[in-house]
């Protein structure tokens, strides 16, 4: 008998990066991940299999949420401490470009459909014409609550490195420490297909403010979604995707 949709992207998820020791080796396995799930008539299996009824929504609804940088955040696939699967819906209007920030683990995206620009960052040591000015925070999650919380640790300069522009049926991959922010550059909603790696996950991310910015709040509330609101942005995300 044939695998159903979650099924098979779960089994792929986990052959393809639960061989894999080295950051290098699991960032690559989940930029091929993601570029075969991505692909648009096997990502709406995936979420079809999801919303038909017979698979228990509510978990995944209470590990989706709309992010604070302005899009929503879809699980599909939990792979427990390991690996996650989320459909990113970018609409056009959010907050942009965002702040500057790395992961816990290595990720992978693919984008379905839309446009994403990216800034890629490093530190920088001297001053330099072109360096920003930024302040630093660590971000951790709460215990109790999940919400994001952020701790200042001090002044920082950053080095623009790289900007790049990704287009509908492109993926990249990042390492865990990679500084970076990105932003949907399209004038209808991006949709973009986000795998996050690893057990060993970081205990903390850096978060960087422009030192002109405000005072970053020293905790952000994350909200999950209801179920019905789960399913009604699944629906919708269908809908994008098929032209609808």
């Amino acid at each position: 008998m044939r695998a159903r949709p979650a099924e098979s992207a779960r089994r792929l998820i986990a052959d393809a990066l639960d061989v894999h020791t080295s950051e290098a080796e699991l960032t690559r396995a989940a930029y091929d991940v993601v570029a075969r799930l991505g692909a648009p008539r096997r990502l709406l299996g995936l979420i079809r299999d999801v919303t038909a009824g017979d698979i228990d929504p509510e978990p995944r609804a209470g590990l989706s949420y709309r992010h604070v940088l302005g899009f929503d955040k879809l699980l599909l696939i939990d792979c427990g401490p390991r690996h996650m699967l989320r459909a990113h819906v970018w609409h056009p209007g959010t907050r942009a470009p965002g702040d500057i920030h790395n992961h816990r683990s290595p990720l992978a995206s693919h984008i379905v459909r839309g446009a994403l620009r990216m800034e890629l960052y490093a530190h920088d040591t001297l001053p330099r014409d072109g360096g920003e000015q930024a302040a630093r925070y660590r971000e951790s999650l709460s215990r109790d609550t999940a919400d994001w919380l952020l701790e200042p640790a001090g002044p920082a300069l950053l080095r623009l490195t790289q900007v790049a522009e990704y287009a509908a049926g492109s993926s990249y991959a990042l390492p865990a420490h990679t500084l970076h922010r990105a932003w949907s550059t399209a004038s209808s909603p991006t949709v973009t297909l986000f795998l996050e790696t690893g057990a060993g996950r970081r205990r903390h991310t850096d978060v960087f403010l422009g030192a002109d910015s405000a005072r970053h709040a020293p905790a952000v509330r994350k909200t999950p979604l209801g179920v019905k609101e789960y399913i009604r942005e699944l629906e919708s995300l269908e809908s994008l995707l098929t032209g609808g």
